[in-house]
């Protein structure tokens, strides 16, 4: 998605990262059959949200790579946009850590389904992974922090 969001903004970052779950295509360890980025242009105050899908799925998902509207960009909560070069851990690593933390957690809800969320924010110095246990944040009672540039585990969340 990146080279798509840096031929609508050649200063394009990413402000989010999140894993999409599909009905057709079973997440695994980290791995999700769609992905959502949503891009900053900081030099026109723009956002726009990218899609990769690996199928077709209701709900307006297509396969490959497609980009959404432009809207405005006002920063908004605590989380800022980061260069692309922070990134250093794929989210597969970022589960493998999470997971190693939360054994005993995985063990009484193996049938929740795990989400993945990057963001830098102002809680950590560095670009963080959210292995989100649920279907949200807003609906989760358990995630875990890696940070994205190290692979560290950082912190639970119940």
């Amino acid at each position: 998605m990146y080279p798509q969001a840096r031929g609508w903004a050649p200063d394009a970052v990413p402000l989010e990262i999140r894993s999409v779950n599909l009905a057709q295509v079973k997440a695994d360890r980290g791995k999700a059959g769609a992905w959502q980025v949503v891009f900053v242009s900081p030099s026109l105050g723009k956002v726009k949200t990218y899609t990769y899908s690996a199928v077709e799925e209701a709900g307006g998902l297509h396969e490959g790579v497609f980009g959404g509207a432009v809207d405005s960009y006002t920063p908004r909560g605590d989380s800022s946009p980061f260069q692309i070069a922070a990134i250093k851990v794929d989210s597969d690593e970022a589960y493998a850590t999470a997971a190693k933390e939360s054994a005993d957690y995985m063990k009484k809800n193996s049938d929740k389904p795990v989400v993945f969320l990057m963001e830098l924010s102002r809680r950590f110095p560095d670009v963080t992974w959210r292995v989100i246990w649920g279907d949200s944040v807003g609906t989760s009672d358990y995630s875990v922090f890696v940070d994205g540039t190290t692979g560290k585990y950082l912190e639970k969340m119940h």
